[in-house]
């Protein structure tokens, strides 16, 4: 056997080298993955905050005891249309016209505002100050609404209603009331009775002004996320209503 020397010339390939990436183009692949992440999740939460959820904070007492001042709720904006919101559901609103007081806006500074205003338009921040309330629906399209019955309580279609959510010692109303709900139209009361102006408030005894179109519904609230030892989901109280029969056409 004879052993074979290689030739002078190595022809054998050798391992081509990788070129590491300076230090400037590290940090722009690092910046621009950054960028992509963080549009894309702008993108997705102003999308689920435009079509789906928003994120509300309460700035009053008028929904006590199931709402308090501070909480925060997220409103599907799913169940937002004449079809889905049912008698008992809690919903927000835009102010049809003359519900709310001038609102004095907070000053945050130029920076801090914003700040603030960019986190709610894309829906990472609660919307709080401005022209939307809470309330819950009692009456819908066609629905006959009283207060009175001889037992203080509320009718809806000649149903009186025991209202369980009540906040504790208040009574359905102190205001007598007697009105048809217009087509496309709910009237909302608060949980608070004694301590919210709501559609009784609002009311010229025309059956208009006292209710909330359909179209400035903004959502209906599905659950309380803050503060965490309040977290709690809302189920609409069937049984109050479970007796109110349809509104037969006139």
């Amino acid at each position: 056997m004879t052993l074979q020397t290689p030739p002078d010339d190595d022809t054998r390939p050798t391992p081509s080298r990788r070129v590491r990436p300076s230090g400037l183009r590290r940090l722009w692949h690092v910046v621009r993955e950054v960028l992509v992440v963080g549009g894309t999740a702008l993108v997705i939460s102003f999308l689920i905050k435009t079509f789906l959820l928003q994120a509300f904070w309460i700035p009053s007492g008028s929904m006590e005891q199931t709402l308090v001042y501070g909480d925060r709720v997220m409103v599907s904006k799913v169940a937002a249309g004449p079809l889905e919101v049912e008698r008992g559901d809690i919903v927000v609103f835009e102010d049809p016209g003359g519900w709310l007081p001038q609102s004095v806006e907070m000053e945050r500074g130029p920076v801090l505002g914003a700040v603030r205003d960019a986190l709610e338009f894309v829906g990472l921040a609660p919307a709080a100050e401005g022209n939307h309330l809470i309330k819950r629906v009692i009456g819908v399209a066609g629905d006959h609404v009283v207060c009175c019955d001889g037992q203080g309580r509320l009718t809806v279609n000649g149903e009186p209603l025991e209202e369980d959510y009540l906040y504790p010692g208040d009574e359905p109303s102190t205001e007598e009331f007697d009105i048809t709900v217009p087509e496309s139209s709910y009237w909302v009361m608060g949980d608070h009775r004694s301590n919210s102006r709501d559609s009784r408030a609002n009311d010229d005894g025309s059956g208009q002004a006292g209710t909330v179109p359909a179209e400035d519904v903004v959502g209906q609230a599905i659950v309380l996320v803050w503060p965490l030892d309040r977290f709690d989901w809302f189920s609409r109280p069937a049984e109050v209503f479970a007796g109110v029969e349809e509104a037969q056409p006139s």
